[in-house]
Order: C-alpha cells, then sequence, then structure tokens
C-alpha cells in the first residue's frame, strides 16, 4: 500500500505533527547515517561521457523529472546524443532495457522513464552502472541521470538539484529540515548541497520571484530558475481532477490559477496504482457534478488504456527564466 505523503513534512514552522515528528527522529538519525556511509564508500564509475545528474534533497515533489526533460531537450538541439538514465521507480524491469513507449507500459518500466522517452533515448536500469553502459554501447555521447544524487554509483560531471520554489503561506522545500521519515528530507540540507555544482529552483507558473531567504540558503553555489509551464489551457468546461504525485495539492492549486472549472479534486499517493474502484470512484465524482476527468501526465501514463480515452492529460514543462545562462553553465559539461 502506498501512502500519500504529509502535508505537514513541508511547512516551515515545523509546528504540525510535532509529537509524529518526535517519534520518528530515531529512525530519521538511522536513515542520514546510512545514506552518508554508502556515499563515502562508493568512489563513483567513470563510463567515458559526461553524466549529468537530475536530483533532489527531498523524498519527491520538486520537479527534477520536467527538469531532465529539459535538460535532455538542450542537449539534443545542440547535437549531443544524450540519452537519460533511471532506475525505473515503480516498475517491474530490472534492466538495463532501452524504454520503448510502443511495448512497454509504466508497470513494466516506471511512469517517469515513459514520459521520457518521448524525448530522448530512455534507459531504466536498477544497476545504474550497467544501465550506463549500456546506453554509451548504444551510442550516448551523454548520460541525463534522473534522481541520482543519492546514488554514488556513477562518477558525476555535474550534479544539480532542482529544489520546490513554492514558498507562499507556510510552505517551506525543506520542511523543519528533518531527515526521513521526521521530515521530507534524504540527507542533511549541508551534506547534500556539499555535493552539488548548482541549483535549479523551480517555480509554479503563477508565484512571484524566488524567495530571498530560500536563495541565501544555497551560499555560492549557482542558482537558476525556471518554471513549471502547461503546454496548453486546462480542458473547458467543469472538471474532475486527481494526481497521484508528492504533492498533489500542487495539481490542484496549479489547475484553478490557469483558469479550470474545478468541481473537485482527487488526491492519490506518489506513483499512484489506479485499480478498477478508484477509477469508477472517479467516475462517478465526474458523473455527479456532469464534468470531465483531468489529470497529470505523468498520472495518465499509469492509466489502463481503456481509461485514457475518459481522462485528459495536461503536461507541464519547465522553462528557465534566463535559459542562455544556464546553457552557458552547462554546456561546458556535455
Amino acid at each position: 500500500m502506498k501512502l500519500t505523503t504529509p502535508r505537514w513534512w513541508y511547512q516551515r514552522s515545523g509546528r504540525h505533527g510535532r509529537v509524529t515528528r518526535t517519534l520518528l527522529k530515531p529512525a530519521s538519525w538511522l536513515w542520514a547515517a546510512a545514506t552518508a556511509r554508502r556515499i563515502a564508500r562508493t568512489p563513483g564509475e567513470d563510463v567515458g561521457v559526461p553524466v549529468i545528474s537530475i536530483g533532489n534533497l527531498t523524498v519527491g515533489g520538486s520537479g527534477k523529472t520536467p527538469v531532465a526533460r529539459e535538460v535532455l531537450r538542450l542537449l539534443r538541439a545542440w547535437g549531443v546524443e544524450a540519452h537519460g538514465l533511471s532506475r525505473g521507480y515503480g516498475g517491474r524491469l530490472d534492466g538495463p532495457v532501452r524504454v520503448d513507449p510502443a511495448v512497454h507500459t509504466a508497470t513494466d518500466v516506471g511512469d517517469e522513464p515513459l514520459m521520457l522517452a518521448g524525448e530522448a533515448p530512455m534507459w531504466v536500469a536498477q544497476d545504474r552502472v550497467a544501465g550506463a553502459r549500456a546506453a554509451v554501447a548504444a551510442g550516448a555521447q551523454a548520460l541525463v541521470l534522473d534522481d541520482g544524487h543519492q546514488n554514488p554509483a556513477l562518477k558525476k560531471t555535474l550534479s544539480l538539484i532542482v529544489v520546490d520554489g513554492e514558498t507562499r503561506g507556510d510552505e517551506w522545500p525543506f520542511g523543519d529540515g528533518s531527515v526521513f521519515p521526521s521530515g521530507p528530507m534524504r540527507e542533511p540540507l549541508k551534506a547534500g548541497l556539499a555535493r552539488a555544482h548548482g541549483v535549479i529552483v523551480l517555480l509554479p507558473a503563477d508565484a512571484p520571484e524566488a524567495d530571498p531567504d530560500l536563495l541565501a540558503l544555497f551560499g555560492t553555489l549557482p542558482v537558476f530558475t525556471a518554471r513549471l509551464e502547461p503546454l496548453g489551457p486546462p480542458p473547458e468546461g467543469p472538471q474532475v481532477g486527481f494526481a497521484g504525485i508528492a504533492k498533489p495539492w500542487k495539481v490542484e492549486r496549479a489547475l484553478k490559477a490557469a483558469g479550470c472549472d474545478l468541481k473537485d479534486f482527487a488526491p492519490f499517493a506518489d506513483h499512484a496504482d489506479y485499480p478498477t474502484e478508484d477509477l469508477d470512484f472517479l467516475a462517478d465524482r465526474a458523473d455527479l457534478f456532469d464534468a470531465g476527468l483531468v489529470t497529470t501526465e505523468k498520472d495518465w501514463v499509469r492509466l489502463p488504456p481503456e481509461w485514457r480515452a475518459r481522462v485528459t492529460a495536461w503536461p507541464v514543462v519547465a522553462r528557465f527564466e534566463d535559459e542562455g545562462s544556464f546553457a552557458a553553465f552547462l554546456a561546458p559539461q556535455a
């Protein structure tokens, strides 16, 4: 059973879930120690081509997959034969396997690799080194590693950290700084930033500029701002939305900000499967409001084929505010 993300994880004050946080602290210390030990003991394999890691410091919801897609797009636009590499979370195949959208499903390779395979050659491998070698053997001149900051198996040419820039209200991308399961962090902030070469702050389309207090946390690291922009308007007419991502409330907020006539919204756990009973529930809600169904592209690829015609995908992409500066930073590494 997959569990939904506790929203209090991402509240800055730390006053919410205080008892739960305290009870989970010992498990957090063990998690942080195990992560640090694994990273320290693994030197990283050099596979002979640049490896650009797109990672984050939290357990999800930062937007690293849209950023990985944009980095792949930029590299390939420059004529670099860039391939993506993922462990294929949620998929059943160990790999290495090159993702074929005409053959594979999200159950096979995971939802994120299936999405990225529409932009560039995409490889799934539980063993990142084996996956990288397979991609290089197939002609890859550069590798974009999706979600690899805490995986030390490959030597990284460039490690980029993606940070959710939403700070309105009491939201804060790192919560109170607690490590999982007491909070959202995969490792302490200072430790994660020490291995990074740059930070990408990803803002919602309707958000103001990045919070100066957030930017100050990154010290002398280069920081680039990008925005999540929809590829088109939401579907017309009344809609019932749903999303199974780390922060489903962000999808609800984005749909409303884009002008969607949203009658209801159902959050699910990240990478949620959609069994028949859940889909029937959503269909009943849509019937109640005489509405359509809308979801994210990531959720849409996990739907059974017979349901995709009944649900509208609302894709979003990451676009850098100063693409020239980011390109100048990225190009020497490629």
